[in-house]
């Protein structure tokens, strides 16, 4: 870590002698949500809703594709509620939930904690725009900027949304860093962006530019000029496409998710920040996905011991709210100036004051040496259940980002889980099944996620 902080529990008030950072654990809240909801509504069954029938479902899908722009290829299952790692259907199903969203509710479903924040929150102040100052976003922050590499964080609502910030930020710092007027359109400066193959950067016009599979992007040409492409975990590759006077970035994934779960190799990091700093290149990391627990520790990053320049940061944030972010270092932040970036709902105290709680929870180290130690019993379990199958070519992963390599589509495996109650996701070319299950989730749940995709696989 660049810096190094300590923790009291309680503030120092002038009277600490340590030359190192201190930070204050933030205190769980103490509002009771259930007394604030009390009186609005009377939920049955002790707050979950009465399953429906097979009619309810069909009803729900068919006015799902009636109204609702059909970008998205749906499982047929519509959710109701959960709790943890479960949830269940309109129908009253259960499913061990393995996707969480997308790697998103790192602490399950219906966390006390995180609705307790939410609650707090939601009574004294949820939405003010950037044009004035809030608390909540300053201890989001905070806490961001004290816990790892950077000097500055910027706020936005997306994952791809802050990788349209991290191009920005890059474009604009290499125009100030070539010396030229950075306002001037005709001035000339590096601006080329490099990524990896089976990399995966968001959908907006920007980080799409970035992303690997064609099919994003072809529908939608031409595509944003400026972008190069190497081999993922191949230094040479990069090597070739990385230049002094051209390259304003290299953007790369520490462990890739939607590309198949793979990880970086610790030389391919380390030679990617070489590079970079040779070519006077930005070095950002898209830990969207890897970051934030999901590998067992805070940042993917850790794992090689290599810093970027920048790091995009939104799933699990907030743990279900929308949120991104850019963390950076002052020689980037120094190049931006009011009204070069923003956005009207970026960093709101509602999310902000929810992600303080997520975050707290997650920077923990026993709650990270717990995602550790899951990982591997998922790993294990995995390799014990699928392993000798001919069509498993490898388990692989960190931490509870976990894939299991087909040499056949992984779509039919994933639906036929469904069916017996696990929900997983695929990634890669679609041959690769994709894990990455609440940070809560318990060994019971995984060992049953273990046995059902074996058999899913046999049924197949």
């Amino acid at each position: 870590m660049a810096h190094l902080k300590h923790r009291h529990a309680a503030p120092c008030r002038g009277s600490c002698t340590s030359r190192i950072r201190c930070v204050i654990p933030r205190a769980a809240a103490t509002v009771d949500p259930l007394n604030l909801l009390k009186g609005i509504f009377k939920p049955a069954n002790n707050g979950t809703p009465a399953p429906q029938g097979a009619d309810f479902t069909k009803q729900v899908m068919s006015e799902e594709s009636k109204y609702v722009l059909q970008t998205y290829a749906r499982a047929p299952v519509v959710i109701s509620h959960g709790k943890g790692a479960k949830v269940w259907d309109a129908e009253g199903k259960e499913y061990i939930d393995m996707a969480a969203g997308i790697a998103v509710n790192a602490l399950g479903h219906s966390d006390s904690r995180w609705f307790a924040a939410l609650a707090e929150q939601a009574q004294q102040l949820a939405h003010t725009s950037n044009l004035y100052h809030t608390q909540p976003q300053v201890e989001l922050a905070k806490r961001l900027v004290e816990n790892s590499f950077a000097d500055k964080a910027f706020f936005c609502n997306t994952g791809t949304e802050a990788n349209e910030g991290a191009i920005k930020f890059a474009r604009k710092w290499a125009r100030v860093r070539a010396g030229v007027d950075p306002y001037d359109a005709n001035a000339s400066a590096p601006y080329e962006l490099v990524s990896f193959t089976s990399c995966f950067h968001g959908r907006t016009m920007g980080a799409l530019a970035l992303t690997y599979k064609e099919q994003y992007k072809t529908p939608f040409y031409p595509m944003m000029p400026g972008h190069r492409l190497a081999e993922y975990n191949n230094l040479d590759s990069a090597r070739a496409v990385i230049e002094k006077g051209k390259t304003a970035a290299v953007f790369v994934e520490p462990v890739q998710g939607e590309g198949g779960i793979t990880p970086s190799k610790l030389a391919f990091l380390k030679g990617l920040r070489e590079l970079c700093d040779e070519a006077g290149a930005l070095l950002v990391f898209d830990e969207v996905q890897c970051g934030l627990g999901r590998t067992g520790k805070l940042w993917g990053h850790q794992l090689y011991g290599v810093e970027p320049d920048m790091m995009t940061l939104a799933k699990p944030l907030a743990g279900g709210l929308p949120i991104g972010a850019v963390l950076m270092k002052q020689h980037v932040a120094d190049v931006m100036k009011p009204g070069d970036h923003g956005s009207t709902f970026a960093g709101n105290p509602l999310v902000c004051h929810v992600a303080c709680t997520v975050f707290d929870i997650i920077n923990n180290p026993t709650f990270l040496t717990s995602v550790e130690q899951r990982g591997v019993r998922l790993r294990e379990g995995l390799k014990r259940t699928m392993g000798g199958n001919p069509h498993v070519k490898e388990v692989r992963g960190v931490g509870l980002l976990v894939g299991v390599q087909l040499d056949v589509m992984a779509g039919p495996v994933v639906d036929t889980a469904r069916e017996m109650g696990v929900l997983a996701i695929t990634a890669g070319k679609g041959d690769v099944i994709r894990l990455v299950p609440p940070l809560v989730v318990g060994d019971a749940e995984i060992d049953k996620c273990c046995e059902v995709l074996g058999q899913a696989l046999k049924r197949l």
